[in-house]
């Protein structure tokens, strides 16, 4: 139940900030206290903490965070040193920052991402270097609520043409410092959002358009959806379709009786596949650690990966996880990236063709790949799983 709109005169109670919610009425709502102190509402329901006050004759807004993460009686204090700084002719800004500098703030991130990366992989050096390279030299000592876009576009221009992939993924990682700033109340909007978008030129070769990821950025696009903010879920059974090269619909419909755990093998029943045949599919290790942490989100009527309402995920599901995330790829386009991994690498047409549970049009090597290719493709599978966990270079090669 939400609490009655505190009168002018009366100051903000505990009871007021956690029920209030937003009017439904176009932009924030705004509730003041003493010194300053202003809690705002958003449409999406988040709370922010404001002081407003008077520093050296010009009007100031400073974020003070948001809540539950910064209580009233927290957001008061800070609020009466600040009104107090300013009334003897000092800036707050200078005496107490309100707001992390972005280095601060990508430390908290990245600290935030750690527990969704693969322990000894490379995403947080990735992270780390390309940050240090090209973002703190113009953002680092700034106060996230002082970054804007033109700020983000220095550090992107230069490199936005030359260096067209190294670019993408910085803005990606500045978007998502910036979503960080944004959820703790210390500004608005995200600067490398979808007004940068239109700013910047487009890339002469016209990556946009492509529709399966060249198989070196499947790495990062798994990067990229471990550390969204979808549902968990959702997030593990991508990296299962991606691990196993198979359709989507065959990872949301799997359900644990098809997962044999003991010999690491799925068999997804003839109904569901393309050929109408039973396709078993060699798990890699970390396809099999996936389905340990899907436990903990089981569904009710034996679905490995349930959606939040315990259905079968929709179709649609995989495709908006990619491009809320910007990932320019569709689901099926990463079967394509596994396949052009193994003709760059070696792996026999055949042993890749089983892998993909393609149909085999030889009836003699249709009955030699029911026979020994399994053992192979487990092989190819395991390979597979540790190439896009640790993007090496491309002298490595499968055991095929």
């Amino acid at each position: 139940m939400t609490s009655p709109t505190p009168k002018p005169s009366t100051r903000l109670t505990g009871l007021f900030v956690r029920n209030v919610g937003h009017n439904g009425r176009t932009g924030a709502d705004k509730y003041g206290d003493q010194h300053g102190l202003i809690l705002r509402v958003l449409p999406s329901g988040s709370k922010q903490w404001i002081w407003r006050g008077t520093v050296r004759g010009k009007r100031v807004d400073l974020g003070l965070g948001g809540y539950p993460y910064v209580t009233l009686a927290e957001a008061r204090q800070k609020a009466f040193e600040f009104r107090k700084t300013a009334r003897s002719g000092g800036d707050p800004r200078l005496v107490t920052r309100a707001s992390p500098t972005f280095e601060d703030a990508a430390e908290t991130v990245i600290a935030i991402h750690r527990a969704s990366w693969r322990p000894g992989g490379k995403s947080e050096g990735q992270w780390r270097a390309s940050l240090r390279d090209y973002a703190m030299p113009r953002l680092g000592a700034k106060g996230v609520d002082e970054i804007t876009t033109a700020d983000v576009m220095e550090v992107l221009l230069p490199i936005w043409s030359s260096k067209p992939e190294t670019a993408r993924r910085v803005r990606q990682r500045i978007g998502a410092i910036m979503k960080w700033a944004v959820a703790q109340g210390y500004r608005e909007s995200n600067p490398a959002g979808d007004a940068i978008g239109s700013a910047l030129p487009r890339h002469g070769t016209g990556r946009q358009h492509f529709r399966a990821l060249p198989h070196g950025e499947v790495g990062a696009a798994l990067e990229t959806i471990r550390a969204s903010q979808a549902w968990p879920a959702t997030k593990l059974a991508f990296e299962f379709l991606v691990l196993t090269a198979v359709r989507s619909g065959e990872v949301r419909h799997a359900t644990w009786k098809e997962m044999d755990l003991g010999t690491a093998t799925w068999t997804v029943p003839g109904e569901r596949t393309k050929s109408g045949r039973t396709h078993r599919v060699p798990l890699a290790s970390r396809a099999l650690e996936i389905l340990q942490e899907a436990r903990r989100h089981a569904g009710e009527d034996g679905l490995v990966f349930p959606s939040p309402t315990n259905r079968v995920l929709s179709d649609s599901t995989f495709s908006k996880l990619l491009r809320e995330n910007g990932v320019l790829a569709v689901p099926h386009g990463f079967r394509t990236s596994f396949r052009v991994w193994c003709g760059d690498t070696g792996v026999a047409r055949e042993v890749a063709e089983a892998a993909l549970s393609h149909v085999v049009r030889d009836k003699v090597e249709a009955a030699y790949a029911r026979g020994t290719l399994f053992a192979r493709r487990r092989t190819v599978m395991e390979d597979w799983a540790d190439y896009v966990a640790d993007r090496p270079a491309d002298s490595h090669t499968p055991s095929a």
